[in-house]
């Protein structure tokens, strides 16, 4: 177990390394000079911009590097990202960590409900599919799945506030600062990817129970029921982890239009708005620290595959 560990996490860091590259890169490498978007946003309304002379975008460069060798830049960004300085928003003027580390608790806080809400919809119903496939509750199932599916979150959400918040006035519409709050959003963001994690695992399960192993001990009398919850479940569990793992990260990275239609204080609608404001630091870090955090969370769902598939172990001791 410490062995595979071990293999896992230096792959995960080989992985981060690059990360580091392809975000430092980035920036540089975007259509325009960082340094002039930076002189732009100090521009004070009613200026002219045309006020700002290459004199100025020069000394700009200077001061932010952009002279140095591309590998110097990089070997210093890095030693600032590592003691967790991901640098300064060109629209507030203040620390990229600080303003991320207010938003991220209600990014999480969104997610986590999202995920139970997905969880609490997606197991029982894709179990339901997979034990009685072909009959009238699989039918039903697969329908719902395929309209939660087709939903788009935008008109979800909009559906929600005007039924929930508008016409029934049980919700609030808006804002997080009320614990009942988290409700509409959570659902709107649960019922879209519980709907495709059930149709993953009824898929998994009836390919499970397929197998040559199951078909046998069926034959010798074993109850659907008990093959299925005994014997299919663990390994059919696998992919369906494989897809928490990838939504879990989309949803810590900030569902940008459910935050932006519940105006909901977390990341995703920050990186909106800096998106908007050409805001290219905070950019950045966002996306260094929201692909860190895939990274994480595939290197945590890689031990959970090996305590709940056995051929990990197998593959494992043949080094495949």
């Amino acid at each position: 177990m410490v062995a595979y560990v071990l293999r896992r996490a230096a792959a995960a860091m080989s992985v981060l390394l690059g990360i580091t590259v392809a975000v430092f890169l980035m920036l540089r490498f975007i259509p325009g000079d960082p340094a002039t978007a930076v002189l732009l946003t100090m521009v004070e309304p009613g200026l002219d911009s045309a006020q700002i002379t290459q004199r100025d975008i020069d000394e700009v460069r200077d001061q932010m590097g952009l002279n140095d060798p591309l590998p110097q830049q990089y070997a210093m960004w890095l030693g600032r990202v590592m003691t967790g300085n991901l640098g300064t928003s060109l629209r507030s003027r203040q620390p990229i960590s600080g303003e991320l580390a207010v938003r991220i608790p209600a990014t999480l806080k969104l997610g986590s409900a999202a995920l139970l809400v997905m969880f609490a919809i997606a197991i029982p119903s894709g179990i339901l599919g997979g034990l009685y496939a072909g009959r009238t509750t699989d039918h039903v199932t697969r329908i719902l799945s395929l309209i939660g599916e087709s939903l788009p979150s935008f008109f979800l959400g909009v559906l929600l506030i005007y039924l929930f918040a508008i016409n029934l006035g049980w919700l609030p519409a808006m804002g997080g600062r009320r614990p009942e709050s988290i409700i509409l959003p959570a659902f709107t963001l649960g019922v879209g990817i519980a709907a495709a994690t059930s149709r993953l695992l009824r898929a998994s399960l009836l390919d499970t129970l397929s197998q040559p192993y199951m078909l046998m001990a069926e034959a010798k009398g074993m109850k659907r029921r008990t093959l299925l919850f005994r014997h299919a479940l663990r390994p059919a569990l696998i992919p369906v982890l494989t897809a928490a793992s990838l939504v879990a990260g989309g949803l810590l990275g900030g569902a940008a239009v459910v935050e932006t239609v519940f105006a909901w204080p977390g990341v995703g609608r920050y990186m909106v708005e800096a998106i908007a404001g050409r805001d290219y630091p905070v950019i950045q870090g966002f996306t260094l620290l929201m692909a860190t955090l895939f990274v994480i969370i595939n290197f945590v769902v890689d031990i959970l595959y090996r305590l709940l598939d056995p051929r990990v172990r197998v593959e494992e001791r043949g080094h495949v």
